[in-house]
């Protein structure tokens, strides 16, 4: 195999399997699911079930309403990744800063039939990424080209829409269950370029080497359940199964194993105040994302194999009940990164910490208005990238977000 075949495979493999990142969450899991969730860091929301959208993270705890639900919201999450003291072959390249706005809507129904079951229905999102460099990544400090730096950059985008059937059903006082169906379709565009000697004129030119624009579905399922120690503590567990995505360009597919998610929340109202305290524990199943497979790939390559590990994420939230009108929140979030040792400036994965704050507005008893806040700080990770044997990247890679959402519940 030639030295270009063997670079084109090389690269193919690092940057389909690796920029896969949005600065929200490890890997490229979305927390986003809700406002109310925002705003006190998803602590307690496989049980808090204040409005609908508790469906999205544990359908068990449908059963804790006693009518209808509706709520339907957008949050917004705006990205600051920056790449420094990158050096490719030993030349300095210049710095990037890669800041996105990405609007995330949701939608839940709860139709409550009975005092035993309910039914729901939402759309929303649990995984997507966005990190696009600027045609003028790979240019020297000098303000030449660095050559080929270029093709660690380029355009890497990620979208997955949750369409959600779930039900739930109270076995009695204390129990109650619930699971449903996932059906995520997802979407990605991923476009690489390698910087080129013309072989007459000798001039560098740009050449495109990954040019992918695919989509496909997958169907998964969750199951859960909530405990009722009595009126004011309550626990819940749930479990996601997430499918392998089978995307499509062309005669090309693209095989993309999701992570399942296990979650355990606890909820506890402080008796003759108006506080409660929540929490969660979410563990992440990123070590099945173990390779992406590739048939009728114009490069011949068949599989890429890396080396992520399982994450977890631990949330802790209080809640003060101000009046009846007003209720507000808080949390924290720490995160842990999907990566090990294989890393990417197209991936600026790490530890994360989240700072959330938010309030409800009830009005004309059954309508409530939420917002929520989160910034979201990431750690400094030193990056090494191979493009081929003895082509080396070194980079600094440092991610934060801020996130803000509003959202809208009905009761009925």
């Amino acid at each position: 195999m030639n030295k270009k075949r063997l670079f084109s495979k090389t690269l193919l493999a690092a940057t389909i399997t690796l920029a896969t990142q949005q600065a929200t969450a490890a890997g490229f899991q979305l927390n986003a699911q809700s406002a109310t969730g925002l705003g006190r860091a998803f602590a307690g929301d496989a049980v808090i079930a204040d409005n609908a959208s508790v469906m999205s993270r544990n359908a068990a705890a449908m059963a804790l309403f006693d009518s209808s639900q509706f709520s339907a919201g957008l949050n917004y999450i705006d990205t600051d990744i920056e790449v420094s003291d990158v050096k490719y072959l030993g030349q300095d390249v210049d710095d990037a800063n890669n800041g996105s706005g990405t609007p995330v809507p949701n939608i839940y129904y709860i139709h409550r039939l009975n005092d035993k079951w309910a039914f729901g229905a939402g759309i929303y999102s649990n995984f997507g990424t966005e990190n696009n460099f600027d045609n003028s990544f790979g240019q020297g400090s000098g303000g030449g080209v660095a050559p080929d730096a270029t093709v660690f950059g380029g355009t890497t985008e990620i979208k997955s829409v949750n369409f959600a059937l779930t039900t739930s059903y109270r076995i009695n006082e204390q129990w109650s269950v619930g699971g449903g169906i996932d059906v995520i379709y997802g979407s990605g565009t991923l476009k690489r370029e390698a910087v080129v000697t013309h072989p007459v004129a000798g001039e560098l030119l740009r050449q495109s080497l990954v040019d992918i624009d695919a989509t496909g579905t997958g169907v998964g399922f969750n199951l859960g359940t909530v405990y009722e120690l009595n009126e004011r503590n309550r626990f819940g567990f749930s479990y996601h199964y997430s499918p392998e995505i089978e995307a499509e360009d062309g005669n090309q597919k693209v095989t993309l194993p999701l992570p399942d998610m296990l979650e355990f929340s606890g909820y506890h109202e402080i008796k003759d105040t108006k506080f409660a305290v929540h929490y969660s524990v979410q563990y992440i199943g990123w070590s099945d994302f173990d390779k992406i497979e590739f048939t009728n790939n114009p490069s011949g390559l068949s599989e890429s194999v890396y080396d992520w590990q399982n994450g977890m994420h631990y949330a802790i939230g209080g809640t003060y009940f101000l009046n009846d009108a007003w209720t507000l929140r808080a949390g924290y979030m720490y995160d842990t990164a999907a990566q090990d040792e294989l890393t990417s400036i197209s991936v600026p994965d790490s530890d994360r910490q989240w700072f959330s704050a938010g309030f409800s507005y009830h009005f004309e008893k059954k309508h409530t208005i939420d917002f929520g806040f989160t910034y979201l700080m990431g750690d400094d990770v030193d990056v090494t990238e191979n493009a081929a044997p003895g082509v080396d990247l070194t980079a600094t890679t440092h991610a934060d977000a801020i996130l803000a959402g509003v959202q809208y519940s009905y009761s009925f």
